[in-house]
């Protein structure tokens, strides 16, 4: 690399600059206030991870976005989180090992080795929450609501779409149809991806009663009305009824409380890694082409650590979100202060600060503000006055 490019950042890798920044400091201290008004506690996940702790037992695609390295300390493979969810069914699991419901939240920087985003390349900041310990669908819809309540904290004016599914009437539908492991995959990838062509090329080289499934199913998403047609086309499947029954359940408590939330039923909706065992959700803004919230329920991963709990959660991608959250509101203007050893003037910035104003020190070659107070001598006193040079 020339000495001309030093500063050129890999590729999805960003940084943020003291407004953006601070935006998305006031937002990511908003929505864990929320967490926390809802009983959730902070917890910090470690950055790094033995791979065999991080990944295990979590598939494949969770794998391929790890960027892992070799631990010069005991020469075991260590991975950058690209996801915090696992991390906190383990501490749930195994660190906290509580008894009954345990409300966790977090926030931190992920590093993926593809961009999943757009917006925000390899390296999302992802806040969440996550609730261990209930399998029951009142601990799905309240999942779901404090989702919804983040964008509501958050002060966004877009409109909002609830994007709602349930793993299980997949699973219901090929867990048993003894398909090859690379067709199966394709087949989940295309449903992802909702690629009709690809679903269609799928479906003429599988059997009909599968091929008939596949595209039934690639067919059920809209409105609410989609739920009764799949009721009318899957009702003989015990198993898909109790998964509509379950989504109908928790989104009948969700709209109590946003009875106005755009609600779009998509059941084939897969997106997201393969740990997800029911309901699937996530969150678009009006205008925007992908996700900036997604979530589920998980209920396997707690085994891999020891202590199989069901689960459901969400994360939320602040650098996606930032720029439609309500922007910081600045209140009282900085101030700019002299260089002086005076120890009135000393107290009297030490007073300013303690009453949370800005105070930036006046030091060679100067500061220069676009609006700023300045604190001047008067009589004795230490006052500030607008400053006539911002």
């Amino acid at each position: 690399m020339t000495t001309e490019n030093r500063w050129l950042l890999p590729e999805g890798i960003d940084e943020l600059l003291p407004e953006r920044a601070a935006q998305l400091e006031s937002l990511r201290r908003r929505l864990l206030d929320q967490c926390a008004t809802w009983g959730y506690r902070y917890v910090i996940p470690p950055l790094v991870e033995f791979t065999d702790s991080l990944l295990v037992g979590l598939g494949a695609d969770l794998d391929v976005v790890t960027c892992k390295f070799t631990d010069q300390m005991s020469g075991r493979m260590l991975g950058v989180r690209a996801d915090i969810t696992p991390q906190t069914a383990r501490m749930d699991a195994h660190s906290l090992a509580e008894n009954g419901v345990t409300r966790l939240c977090y926030a931190g920087s992920t590093l993926q080795s593809t961009p999943q985003s757009v917006v925000s390349g390899r390296a999302p900041i992802q806040l969440g929450a996550e609730l261990y310990g209930s399998d029951c669908i009142e601990a799905d819809a309240e999942v779901i609501t404090l989702m919804l309540s983040m964008f509501e904290a958050a002060g966004v004016k877009r409109g909002l779409t609830l994007d709602i599914g349930h793993i299980g009437i997949y699973d219901a539908l090929f867990s048993d149809a003894g398909l090859d492991a690379d067709l199966e995959s394709q087949i989940f990838d295309a449903l992802q991806r909702k690629s009709t062509p690809d679903i269609e090329r799928l479906a003429s080289a599988l059997p009909a009663e599968i091929a008939t499934k596949l595209l039934t199913l690639s067919a059920l998403h809209g409105s609410a009305d989609v739920l009764g047609e799949a009721r009318t086309v899957l009702g003989n499947e015990p198993v898909v009824v109790a998964a509509l029954d379950e989504l109908e359940a928790a989104l009948n408590q969700v709209q109590r409380s946003y009875p106005d939330v755009d609600v779009y039923i998509d059941l084939t909706e897969l997106r997201g890694f393969r740990y997800h065992t029911g309901l699937v959700f996530a969150v678009y803004l009006e205008g925007r082409g992908s996700a900036i919230a997604k979530g589920g329920r998980y209920d396997n991963i707690g085994a891999v650590f020891g202590r199989d709990r069901p689960a459901t959660g969400f994360a939320i991608d602040l650098k996606a979100l930032v720029d439609d959250a309500k922007p910081i509101e600045m209140v009282d203007l900085p101030v700019i202060a002299p260089q002086l050893d005076d120890p009135t003037l000393r107290e009297a910035i030490a007073a300013l600060r303690s009453a949370g104003r800005v105070v930036v020190i006046d030091v060679p070659p100067g500061v220069a503000l676009p609006d700023a107070e300045r604190l001047v001598e008067r009589e004795g006193q230490w006052v500030t006055e607008r400053d006539t040079a911002s």
